[in-house]
């Protein structure tokens, strides 16, 4: 009898973690991991943060060079899937290889958005999204150097810090009104902006770039105010658009994400998706919903592994992600829309965090330079505690407690 062979498409978080959990859940078959870079699966988080400020101890690879021969995982590095052919359950590389799948996983990940305007300048602007822009960046940011970072998403104020770290001069171009807007509230924000400029970025705030051009061998930009913004160097960083190309050309449903439900099924019974580019039906809310984070990476990561061997999946709590920028760790969990903010603490001095409550119910919290209090906030908030205002608010009692009942 032929042993199952599954394909993952995606040789990145989601897709290493997926390999490893198959073999972790008992899963004998053949197990394929192709990915499109030249290099073993890595971790993006480290790429804005400790690879451009240690370089020489940096370490981004998610498992040691043999962990994938001693799990019998067949990796397939600097390979591209051209096509997908669900009918017959194969997919095409760009060797001219065809490969047959009994189940498939899309881990096909995002690509970032691009900005026309300022590619058109060519030399000297440069994005962060792979391992390879992370050591080119290595080279630009130096001390001394003026470097303009349009976006000012997590990635862009984890560069700005890493820059001022190194000793360059940083400015900070957003469009949107606020910082870190899509994920955070805006009471973080605003400390977030004083933070920085404390440091010495300069962030202009609620205006785009409106024209671009060299100028006496630097690089300007007029912002949509009117304000010239002068550099050596520019990186930029808009957004991603999640890679939906394989499974748009498969006949998959796609919107903005590959549609997959709780167990990170597609739709097509034999093929699943994890990771950026999967969109996930959210039973709580109603809604798909796609996240950008290490942890949703590793969850629908497992999730669809299970899935994959018709292994029920663990129940999923409150989202939760981190960023490390200024010498501060800021962990958030659940559902950043929360309706009050409650402070904890005290803002600016050490370790103070924010409680999101809606409806005297904790639906969210924020961690800055609190890490051990994360697990009770997380608990709180998938147990949908309810309490009275003045308990929210009152920072001599422990999480730990509340979660006990006070």
């Amino acid at each position: 009898m032929n042993k199952a062979v599954f394909v993952i498409v995606g040789a990145g978080q989601a897709g290493a973690v997926a390999a490893a959990e198959l073999r972790r859940n008992g899963f004998n078959g053949r197990v394929v991991l192709i990915g499109d870079e030249p290099h073993a699966p890595y971790e993006r988080p480290p790429l804005s943060k400790e690879l451009l400020l240690h370089p020489e101890t940096a370490r981004c690879q998610l498992f040691p060079d043999d962990f994938y021969a001693e799990h019998n995982i067949e990796v397939r590095l600097g390979t591209r899937v051209t096509a997908i052919d669900p009918a017959a359950r194969h997919v095409s590389l760009n060797n001219g290889e065809t490969l047959p799948f009994d189940r498939l996983l899309l881990a096909t990940g995002a690509t970032v958005r691009r900005l026309p305007l300022l590619d058109q300048l060519g030399e000297d602007i440069y994005t962060l999204r792979t391992l390879d822009d992370a050591r080119v960046l290595q080279s630009v940011i130096k001390r001394g150097r003026r470097i303009v970072l349009v976006g000012g998403g997590v990635v862009g104020l984890e560069l700005a810090s890493s820059a001022i770290d190194l000793g360059a001069h940083v400015t900070i171009v957003e469009q949107a009104p606020m910082v870190m807007g899509r994920c955070s509230p805006a009471i973080l924000n605003e400390y977030l902006c004083k933070v920085h400029s404390e440091r010495g970025a300069v962030l202009h705030i609620g205006t785009a770039v409106t024209h671009a051009c060299r100028d006496n061998g630097e690089i300007a930009l007029t912002l949509a105010d009117g304000t010239r913004v002068t550099g050596d160097a520019i990186v930029y960083g808009i957004g991603v658009e999640p890679d939906t190309s394989l499974a748009s050309a498969a006949g998959l449903e796609v919107d903005n994400g590959i549609l997959v439900d709780e167990r990170a099924r597609t739709s097509h019974p034999a093929i699943y998706a994890a990771g950026d580019a999967a969109k996930q039906w959210d039973p709580h809310t109603g809604h798909y919903r796609r996240l950008e984070t290490w942890e949703n990476a590793n969850r629908q990561a497992v999730a669809a592994a299970k899935s994959m061997m018709d292994i029920d999946a663990d129940k999923v709590g409150a989202p939760w992600f981190w960023t490390d920028q200024c010498g501060l760790n800021i962990q958030f969990a659940g559902d950043m829309t929360g309706a009050q903010w409650i402070v904890r603490g005290t803002m600016g001095e050490p370790g103070f965090m924010l409680l999101g409550v809606c409806d005297d119910r904790l639906v969210a919290a924020v961690m800055v330079n609190r890490p051990r209090d994360m697990r009770s906030a997380r608990m709180l908030i998938d147990k949908q505690v309810r309490l009275a205002p003045e308990s929210w608010r009152d920072s001599q009692q422990s999480l730990r407690s509340l979660l006990n009942g006070g």
